[in-house]
């Protein structure tokens, strides 16, 4: 079922989605509240029906914090081993304790998540992360949005578009999201792509991960404003092909082997060839 509460834009072709982007460039440096301290940030999907969740919460909806922290604190010795990087994270009996209290509220604020350089890490290389990954770039975004998108369908990709408050909310029983910034010592994937990422947790007795859905409340906004656009599948070709001639393809985001391939093979069977003798 589609998210009927963030505030959507329909758009016709690529050309107007430049445009409307430009729109909410403008809109959001005229609005009183808006954070200019902070960039907007975009996330690209596939599938404009999907809703925007992140892969944790496709696994187990509103796991608790200490939950998924033993979780990975379980795995860390395996990681090691395969990458030879060693992941120095709290404890898990200190980290159980301090998320058993509203107080940690205060360290998600100021970015301090328990193990976000490792998380972040995990959520690169698939595991199921609370992190929703976003792009300070829409060019990025657009490219996750088109890559794997049907252009044969009639179906239209989405590229949300998110812009931070000054006057954010947050109390006891209220889900709240959190901004997690770029400047994190993980994955060299995580600068290619231009990567922030943003948890969203609510405090009963004890902190959870909770669904963005209910944040992003249209006439709200007490987390910040969220847009989504959506944008017709068919323009695939023409999207990838402008953001390949911007050096934003499968291997500039990625840097890999396999990224090569995919990006030369995008570029000979995907995109108009000229006459060559």
């Amino acid at each position: 079922m589609e998210d009927k509460k963030i505030e959507e834009k329909n758009v016709n072709t690529w050309e107007e989605f430049k445009i409307e982007l430009g729109n909410l460039r403008r809109e959001r440096g005229q609005a009183p509240n808006a954070d200019s301290s902070y960039p907007l940030l975009f996330r690209g999907q596939e599938n404009s029906c999907w809703l925007l969740s992140t892969t944790l919460n496709r696994r187990r909806e509103r796991m608790l914090f200490r939950d998924y922290y033993h979780v990975i604190s379980r795995i860390r010795p395996q990681v090691e081993s395969l990458t030879g990087k060693e992941w120095p994270i709290p404890e898990y009996p200190d980290v159980e304790k301090r998320s058993a209290t509203y107080e940690f509220d205060l360290d998600l604020w100021s970015g301090r998540c328990p193990a976000y350089a490792y998380m972040a890490y995990l959520r690169h290389h698939g595991f199921p992360s609370p992190l929703l990954d976003w792009s300070r770039s829409a060019y990025v975004a657009a490219y996750f949005a088109f890559n794997k998108a049907n252009q044969a369908s009639s179906g239209r990709v989405s590229i949300y578009v998110f812009s931070g408050i000054r006057n954010r909310i947050s109390g006891n029983r209220m889900s709240v999201v959190y901004r997690q910034g770029p400047h994190v010592n993980t994955h060299r994937r995580h600068f290619l792509q231009q990567s922030e990422y943003t948890l969203c947790l609510g405090f009963d007795t004890e902190w959870r991960f909770e669904q963005y859905h209910k944040v992003f409340d249209d006439g709200l906004h007490q987390q910040g404003i969220c847009w989504k656009i959506t944008i017709p599948a068919a323009e695939r070709v023409k999207v990838l092909q402008e953001l390949d001639e911007y050096n934003v393809n499968s291997f500039s985001l990625f840097g890999s082997e396999e990224s090569l391939m995919d990006t030369l093979a995008t570029r000979e069977f995907c995109f108009p060839q000229e006459n060559s003798e």
